[in-house]
Parts: structure tokens; C-alpha cells; sequence
């Protein structure tokens, strides 16, 4: 069978080969008790380990209940879009109209919808090295090159103004952005975000935020949305972080005007609408029974960074900048290895530790790295390292 062309743009998720062996691994005799094993820790999964509060689930029963499961717009549940317009005042202060809110089937159908609507072959978009991949990804499967510029500790591994400016071509459509990021945990500074909306608007360029993890920022300064700098900035969001709805499937666009009519036309023909049922519990996540309960977890994954960064460090992992939202540490492995894809296998036949190797994230170094995540609860994060301490030392 004959494969479209567009697939040879796309390399595949490592991320998920390494679930996949860990999983492998889970189900033999190194994690099996009965012959001297010992279960699989798994730092490696971008998952809150906290599932929907109470009412959210509450909420989706009763929708279940009163069979409330017809379609809804395809931009979504006018009393959805109206509560994340409240959400942005009272959290951050913003104004963004709940016309400029359309709701989709997660952030990943955000990002499809978006590059499919703004990029076509011969566009190039720029992107920070390292970065989460599907999102590079996005941009190749539009027919669109995804341009990824090398970042250093220095800039938070961000990009910032200068190197966009300096990589700015005649073909060069806009940045997608990430903040706070996954692989890193780090945000672009507030003034520096500025700076390259401003570059990207002189250019007459497009600047989208892929903001999925914005709530989870453990620094008042790394807090806010980039929508603050203009409503020419694309916002995409999501239920999964946050809001612990990873399965729900269900994200927001926050755009301008002029494009929320050509993106509902697209999400008309390519989702109809996001899930009723995920839409109608989301409805629930803006109580503030809920809010109070996200930010107590949102207390939590700091009281868990700020234990797993120093003991990393103490056990011979360099961390060069300390994350400051998301739940994730970059951290250099090299003390430990030339590639992080094989030490990701060692740890996991050694140790019965999954970590992410950098290999997904980009070129710039990333296979010195490992991504540790701590969605995962203190006692899990705490055997881990003591395991990973006693295989390293020896």
C-alpha cells in the first residue's frame, strides 16, 4: 500500500517506544515479586498523577444521566467558552472574549487545526531546540518545514527576539511557541516574550503560544499568558495539565477575530464538535471547590520539584536551569553516558526506573539528556532516586 509523502517528514515518538519497553520490561521477571522483582517507576509519563476532582466527575455523571450528549457547536459550549473568558480575568487579569474562545478535542487538535489553517508548503515556522516534538510534527504534516534554533541554558532554553530576528527568512511564517515548556519545565520571560511578539508583528509574521501548562508556574514572575501582549497572539490550551483531564481530551484556541471563523469552518469538517460529555464536566473545573483543590496540586508538584532537583543533582545529574512550571526536570546526563536513549534502557532494566531520553526533543545537545518527570507521587519520586543512586555509585 502506497503511503502519502508526508509521512517521511514525520519521525516517530520515541516517547512512546520507551513506554512501550518499559511496559515490556513491567510485564517480566525483573518487576515480577514472585521471583525477586520489583515494580516499574515511571518518571517518564507527562500525566498528573491527580485525576478530575469531585465536582468535574459529579458533572459528567449527571450529563451521563440526563443524557445530555447530543453535539454541541463545533466551537463549543457557549457557557464553556463564557467560564474560560472568566477564568482569564479572574486569574490573570485578562479580557479576552468568549467569542475569541473555541473549544477542541485537546490542545493536539488545537495545533492541527491552527497549522493547517496558517501554514502550506514552501512556510517555514521557527522553534525552540529543544521542544516538545508533536509540535514540530504539526508543522511538518501542514506540508510547512518546522525550523528548530538551537537555545541554551542561558535564554532558559527559550528562544528569544534576537534569534528570531537573526533567523527571520522570506519563507519564515511565524514561532510556536512554549511556555512553560515541555522538555525543559521553563518559561520565557515576560519582557523577552514581548519582545519577540513585537519582532514577529514587525514581520508580519503570527506568534502561537502552546501555553498547556499554564496554571502550573511555581514563580509569580513566569505566571502570566502571552495574550497580555496583543490580541494578534494565538493562545493554545488545554483541560490535560491543570485541570487533570488528560483522557477527556479537550483544549481551547484563544484567536484573533479574524481568525475564529475560518478555524470553526475547519474543526466543522474535521471534529464536528470536542466531546459533550468532557465539555459539560469541564464546566465544573471553574468551581471553586475545583480551583482550590488545582491550586493545592499546583502546591503539591512545587513541594516535589523542590525535593527531586537537589537530589539529582546530588547524585552526579546536572540540572542547568531550574524548572519553573510544567512537572518536569531537563536534566544533563552526561556525567553517566554518551546517549541517553541507551542510559534510559539501562535505567530500566537495572533499576526499574523510566525516564524520557532527550532523543524526541530536538538536536541541540538533547542526547545528552534525560526529562524526569514528577507527576508522580513523593514516595514513587523518593525510591527512584534512591534506586538510581545505587546503581550509578556502583
Amino acid at each position: 500500500m502506497k503511503l502519502a509523502r508526508r509521512l517521511d517528514r514525520i519521525e516517530p515518538f520515541y516517547v512512546m517506544e520507551c513506554a512501550k519497553a518499559a511496559a515490556e520490561i513491567a510485564r517480566g521477571p525483573l518487576c515480577d515479586p514472585a521471583q525477586g522483582g520489583r515494580p516499574m517507576l515511571y518518571l517518564n509519563i507527562g500525566e498528573p498523577d491527580f485525576t478530575a476532582p469531585p465536582p468535574v466527575l459529579a458533572a459528567a455523571q449527571a450529563c451521563l444521566d440526563a443524557g445530555r450528549t447530543q453535539y454541541t457547536p463545533a466551537a463549543g459550549l457557549p457557557e464553556l467558552r463564557e467560564a474560560i473568558s472568566r477564568w482569564y480575568g479572574e486569574r490573570f487579569g485578562l479580557d479576552i472574549p468568549a467569542r475569541r474562545i473555541l473549544v477542541t478535542a485537546g490542545a493536539s487538535a488545537a495545533l492541527q487545526l491552527l497549522t493547517q489553517v496558517l501554514f502550506e508548503p514552501g512556510d517555514e515556522v521557527l522553534l525552540s531546540d529543544p521542544g516538545y516534538p508533536c509540535n514540530r510534527h504539526f508543522v511538518s504534516a501542514a506540508g510547512a518545514t518546522p525550523r528548530l534554533l538551537p537555545t541554551t541554558p542561558e535564554h532558559r532554553f527559550q528562544l528569544d527576539a534576537a534569534a528570531v530576528e537573526a533567523a527571520w527568512t522570506p519563507a519564515t511564517r511565524g514561532v510556536l511557541l512554549a511556555s512553560p515548556s515541555n522538555p525543559t519545565g521553563t518559561s520565557i520571560d515576560p519582557e523577552e516574550m514581548q519582545r519577540i511578539v513585537a519582532a514577529v508583528r514587525a514581520r508580519g509574521g503570527v506568534t502561537i503560544v502552546d501555553e498547556i501548562y499554564l496554571g502550573l508556574s511555581f514563580d509569580e514572575r513566569f505566571g502570566g499568558s502571552a495574550l497580555r501582549w496583543g490580541e494578534d497572539v494565538i493562545s493554545v490550551n488545554s483541560f490535560s495539565k491543570y485541570f487533570s483531564m488528560t483522557g477527556w481530551r479537550l483544549g481551547w484556541l484563544v484567536l484573533p477575530e479574524a481568525l475564529v471563523a475560518p478555524v470553526e469552518m475547519l474543526a466543522q469538517h474535521l471534529f464536528i464538535c470536542a466531546s459533550t460529555v468532557a465539555q459539560r464536566a469541564a464546566l465544573a473545573c471553574f468551581e471553586p471547590e475545583s480551583i482550590a483543590e488545582y491550586e493545592a496540586r499546583r502546591a503539591e508538584f512545587r513541594r516535589r520539584r523542590d525535593w527531586l532537583v537537589p537530589a539529582l543533582e546530588a547524585i552526579g545529574f546536572k540540572v542547568p536551569v531550574l524548572p519553573d512550571g510544567a512537572f518536569y526536570v531537563w536534566a544533563d546526563a552526561s556525567a553517566f553516558c554518551a546517549s541517553s536513549w541507551d542510559f534510559a534502557f539501562e535505567l530500566m532494566e537495572k533499576a526499574q526506573v523510566c525516564v524520557t531520553p532527550g532523543r524526541d526533543f530536538g538536536h541541540a545537545g538533547t542526547e545528552r539528556f534525560v526529562r524526569f518527570s514528577f507527576a508522580n507521587a513523593m514516595p514513587q519520586l523518593q525510591e527512584a532516586v534512591r534506586r538510581l543512586q545505587q546503581l550509578l555509585s556502583r
